[in-house]
């Protein structure tokens, strides 16, 4: 955190979720000498999150803070859920943690923060801040693995002067320590890895992102089809799938990868060459530079098209009279795939990013 911030501090909402990670935002910011109140935002009605909040309660409670429940279904339905339906319903694999960032986190919670004149809000994630005179820059987590930088490319300066990452600065096993020397209930909590609105009702039971998807849009069954259009089989529905998939295909004589998707003849397109999944060019849309103007282009970036995804070596470029960006890589990417995010860095800071087309 930077030390100019605490002095000016006074108070801070922490959007609590019951895991280790903003626990111990919670608790560092407690200790720091911040007045903390914890916040826990009821998003949807599955046993993650009222488990969760049974445990941000909890951990409120071990640190002698107030703890609210903000509800933020009706908000979250329709921002987050319903948006993450119409993209994969137009033939894309969205990332709605990225939207959540922008529209719920730091969107809805942070203007009702501010109007409780709160002077924060902060979360645990694992991202930096740093403040120069040229504004607020946003580099990578400390811990590389942990790092989720890749999921804030969405925010803005303005954003950014109410925001705090306390374990940004800290490692994953750092975390785990003090939540231990700080005695939070929260050790036993496992982490969080799927979708969050994507659950059944046993905690132990995660629902597929296809059964989810069966039970909300209305799929049509068509031809599978090679590189060549010809015809190998039958899909059930083109959302179903997504472009580097191999597992779910059910074709003998594979693997077989998806390659592509055509909705207007809604075929699926699939290729027993992995080579096929490479390209070295895609377009962006949407994109958001954090601090709020583009730089001066052609431009040499690191880009991840996934999370999980090494950052690689690109140009960037702008077409004229276009509101897309083109990304030319020094070597082919695996599964481009539209709806995801691409995101740019120089170094440990993050620029900003956008959605691919």
């Amino acid at each position: 955190m930077d030390k100019n911030r605490r002095k000016n501090a006074q108070k801070i909402i922490v959007a609590m979720s019951g895991g280790v990670d903003s626990s111990v935002a919670a608790a560092l910011l407690k200790r720091a000498g911040f007045e903390v109140i914890g916040v826990f935002m009821k998003l949807v009605d599955v046993p993650r999150f009222r488990e969760g909040k049974k445990v941000a309660r909890k951990v409120a409670k071990n640190l002698k803070i107030p703890f609210l429940v903000l509800d933020l279904r009706k908000e979250f339905q329709k921002r987050i859920i319903n948006e993450f339906l119409k993209e994969y319903r137009a033939g894309g694999t969205p990332n709605p943690c990225v939207v959540c960032n922008k529209e719920i986190k730091f969107g809805l919670l942070l203007e009702k923060a501010l109007a409780l004149n709160a002077d924060y809000v902060a979360t645990g994630h694992y991202a930096r801040l740093q403040k120069k005179k040229d504004g607020i820059h946003l580099l990578k987590g400390k811990d590389k693995e942990k790092d989720q930088s890749y999921f804030l490319w969405q925010l803005n300066q303005k954003q950014l002067k109410h925001i705090l990452f306390p374990v940004g600065d800290h490692t994953k096993a750092q975390v785990r320590k003090l939540a231990k020397k700080f005695k939070l209930p929260v050790l036993a909590v496992p982490e969080s890895m799927e979708i969050c609105f994507i659950q059944t009702p046993s905690l132990r039971s995660l629902r597929s992102v296809n059964d989810f998807l069966a039970r909300h849009i209305k799929q049509k069954s068509g031809k599978i089809v090679d590189t060549k259009g010809k015809i190998l089989g039958y899909h059930q529905g083109l959302a179903f799938y997504t472009i580097g998939q191999r597992k779910g295909i059910r074709l003998s004589g594979g693997p077989y990868y998806v390659v592509d998707k055509d909705f207007k003849k809604n075929l699926l397109i699939i290729t027993k060459k992995e080579n096929d999944l490479f390209k070295k060019e895609l377009i962006a849309k949407k994109v958001n530079w954090i601090f709020g103007k583009k730089p001066k282009l052609p431009l040499k970036i690191k880009a991840k098209i996934r999370y999980r995804h090494t950052a690689v070596s690109a140009i960037i470029t702008k077409a004229l009279n276009s509101k897309t960006y083109h990304l030319k890589f020094n070597r082919p990417q695996r599964a481009i795939t539209p709806g995801q995010s691409v995101v740019f860095y120089q170094g440990q800071e993050l620029l900003g990013g956008g959605i691919i087309c």
